[in-house]
């Protein structure tokens, strides 16, 4: 995909914006797994839940930069290979459950994924750092999220008033002495 801006108002099955270069596409419920696949622009923004392996090889390409705003709760593989871009998980109306599955961030050398929310030392890949935003990140943040909100109809400042933690990854070649000889 190349520019298009699709609405779905309903929920969205496997793979949406697989190896989407730029445009956007805004789902107004659910929507399944491998989202994201191999994205390296535009944007994809999802009302409520994401199923397995959301972001597996997002990547950055020269100035374009993948954004991906779910805004329930996400499966297991979570930025999964993460190599670039942008990834926000919301958790909202979300009482029961934890906000992600677990191998969170596993192989992930690159990118960003902000989490409203806690997450478990075992729901996370070892590739991963647990940071708290900085200032640069909740402007970042705020800029995305403003755009989300008014897709969705959703209040701005309710959301940024819930703390988020920043996920970044330890290496840019996490298995780079894996195979070496």
């Amino acid at each position: 995909m190349d520019g298009p801006i699709i609405t779905v108002k309903s929920n969205a099955q496997d793979a949406v914006c697989n190896t989407m270069n730029s445009g956007k596409v805004i789902v107004w419920g659910d929507a399944g797994d491998v989202l994201g696949y191999g994205m390296r622009g535009g944007k994809l923004l999802i009302k409520g839940d994401v199923g397995y392996r959301v972001g597996i090889h997002m990547k950055a390409y020269k100035d374009q930069v993948p954004v991906l705003i779910a805004g329930g709760v996400a499966r297991d593989f979570l930025a999964e290979y993460m190599a670039g871009g942008v990834i926000i998980l919301l958790g909202l109306n979300n009482k029961t459950q934890s906000i992600v599955g677990n191998y969170t961030g596993t192989g992930m050398h690159g990118g960003v994924v902000y989490i409203q929310g806690k997450i478990e030392p075992h729901q996370l890949g070892a590739e991963v750092n647990v940071l708290e935003p900085t200032k640069e990140d909740m402007k970042e943040l705020k800029n995305y999220l403003a755009e989300y909100c008014q897709e969705f109809k959703l209040d701005l400042r309710e959301i940024l008033r819930k703390k988020f933690i920043k996920l970044t990854p330890h290496s840019s070649r996490p298995y780079g002495e894996l195979y070496c000889y």
